[in-house]
């Protein structure tokens, strides 16, 4: 069984040389999709699809019919293509997509079948990837993208189209957004057709069209309790309980966690200069470095201990557990506590 990389199968697609079976799976749905896409476009030509072309979508798909249709042979085209997509979505979809196990083992030289599954991965020990191990099909696990990977693939997404990025931007949008891919790539195309090719995008394109408030967000809350700003930090805590929806303490809660617990990782690391620290924390930015140097001036390793543990007591009650208060004036709780 093959188990191509992303550009891998790009590349074979591009050059018509394809496998008989394609095996798509993983939590990570954008490369899945981007392939499925690269297969439409290249893999038999516009003017023959009438005839070459079938898909079909998981929610109502009969396997039968599937594999009678890649069975078929071509008519007046090298190849036919033939795409189950969404088969997360059949009913008992990995009982059923066992059913293919016979056809995989016996593909038909000229039909590419591929086959999309999302959410998760088939069992190896199933029907159907066993038959795949056997026959050499082609496997590719979309595997979902870790945070610390976010802003190269950013990067990558906006060279790609040749658009530049600043680097503060990209840590906004990573931070901000994060993943899965398809919604932060979502975000970042509508920079990109707004900047226009050959443009570039900053953190004022950010702020302007992405609805992150330039002055009231969890970076600035961030960067406020950092320098320990008690003023700053309750004005934007005011203004996330006035603007809820856009600003839910869950997401504050997670910044404020990751903050201090890097700070209580900063102050018992071996080397304490600053490239030790940013190896040891895994900074990429100028403004992750300013916000934990301004940590270690002001919360000395015992008080960013006790503020991870106010966090973590503040996440419980703002669930309802143990408190009635609105979470937002918890938040104002916390942050007092954090100061004090």
């Amino acid at each position: 069984m093959a188990q191509p990389t992303f550009r891998e199968i790009i590349s074979d697609i591009r050059k018509g040389n394809c496998s008989k079976v394609y095996l798509l799976m993983g939590e990570e749905d954008y490369y899945i999709d981007m392939l499925v896409e690269a297969f439409e476009k290249n893999v038999v030509a516009e003017e023959d699809r009438d005839f070459n072309y079938n898909v079909y979508y998981g929610v109502d798909a009969d396997i039968e019919t599937v594999v009678a249709s890649a069975q078929q042979l071509p008519v007046m085209a090298p190849k036919r293509l033939v795409i189950l997509k969404e088969a997360q979505s059949m009913p008992k979809a990995k009982t059923q997509l066992d059913k293919l196990a016979p056809y995989v083992a016996h593909a038909n030289d000229t039909t590419v079948l591929v086959v999309a599954f999302k959410g998760e991965t088939l069992n190896a020990t199933s029907a159907l990837m066993k038959s795949a191990a056997k026959a050499g099909s082609a496997v590719f696990k979309s595997a979902r993208v870790k945070d610390y990977q976010l802003p190269a693939h950013v990067k990558d997404f906006c060279a790609a189209r040749k658009v530049g990025i600043d680097d503060r931007a990209v840590e906004i949008l990573c931070e901000y957004i994060g993943g899965p891919l398809t919604k932060l790539f979502g975000e970042v195309s509508k920079l990109i057709q707004i900047k226009g090719k050959e443009g570039r995008i900053n953190e004022a394109d950010v702020d302007a069209h992405i609805g992150i408030s330039k002055e009231y967000n969890n970076f600035e809350l961030v960067s406020a309790i950092s320098k320990k700003d008690y003023p700053k930090a309750v004005r934007i805590v005011k203004y996330f309980k006035a603007n809820s929806k856009a600003n839910p303490t869950v997401l504050t809660t997670a910044q404020l966690f990751s903050f201090f617990s890097k700070l209580v990782i900063a102050h018992y690391v071996p080397d304490r200069s600053e490239a030790g620290i940013k190896a040891a924390l895994g900074i990429r930015y100028p403004g992750q470095w300013y916000e934990i140097r301004d940590g270690l001036r002001n919360y000395n390793a015992l008080k960013a201990f006790n503020a991870v543990h106010a966090i973590r007591e503040f996440d419980v009650q703002s669930k309802g557990v143990g408190s009635f208060k609105n979470e937002y004036d918890l938040l104002l709780e916390l942050i007092f506590k954090i100061f004090t």
